[in-house]
């Protein structure tokens, strides 16, 4: 996967125009568009749920990439799939059985993903590289857009990439968490494949565009 995928988080978008706002992000240049679902009790906040992705399905032609930050997780799987998702990505602390609930995902005709919090030791993703189609290694704390960049995590990517590199097969080594013009081209050295970001490209004062454009060309380096 030589180019970077640029995943705008809608979480940081207008949520009285989001469709709009989506519309401008596809115009735009982004590759998928990222969902990131919050229950209130796995993370503090709240965010959308199903409703969410049902209602952008028929808005966009790319891919909705789903963030659970939900626990129990199992239970929402079908639903989210069934509105649409091309993939869903858990999180390796909100299951008990991490390796069933990715297949669970898989069978649902869905993409695959585990992360982990920041706090997480990394190894705790090892026994279950294999049955995902994305890793997502967090560089903020889940649950609220807008944070820094956690720099400690570039190590974290690295070692991820690692582990991904000796596998057979594709995987998306994606990074999610204060990303912006200024930390992209780091995590990229660092070996992240799709990049998210949400109030870099939605708040972005010369428009949603030029923020794709920007983050693009810091990934190019």
């Amino acid at each position: 996967m030589s180019q970077v995928l640029i995943a705008p988080s809608i979480l940081s978008a207008d949520f009285a125009s989001l469709g709009r706002q989506v519309r401008e992000a596809e115009a735009g240049g982004a590759d998928w568009i990222h969902v990131d679902v919050m229950d209130g009790h796995f993370v503090p906040q709240i965010s959308f749920g199903e409703p969410i992705v049902r209602a952008l399905r028929p808005v966009t032609t790319l891919p909705l990439d789903v963030h659970l930050m939900i626990e129990p997780v199992d239970p929402h799987l079908e639903a989210f799939a069934s509105a649409g998702a091309d993939s869903i990505t858990i999180h390796v602390e909100a299951t008990p059985d991490p390796a069933r609930t990715l297949q669970t995902i898989r069978d649902l005709g869905v993409r695959p993903g585990l992360t982990l919090r920041p706090g997480t030791p990394a190894w705790a993703l090892w026994p279950y590289l294999e049955l995902a189609d994305i890793v997502l290694v967090m560089t903020v704390e889940p649950g609220r857009g807008g944070q820094a960049f956690m720099p400690e995590m570039l190590p974290r990517i690295q070692q991820v990439a690692e582990r991904l590199d000796a596998l057979d097969g594709d995987r998306w080594l994606q990074v999610d968490g204060g990303l912006n013009a200024a930390t992209t081209g780091a995590a990229v050295e660092a070996g992240a494949q799709v990049i998210v970001a949400g109030s870099a490209v939605f708040g972005d004062a010369g428009g949603v565009a030029a923020a794709i454009d920007g983050l693009r060309g810091a990934a190019a380096g």
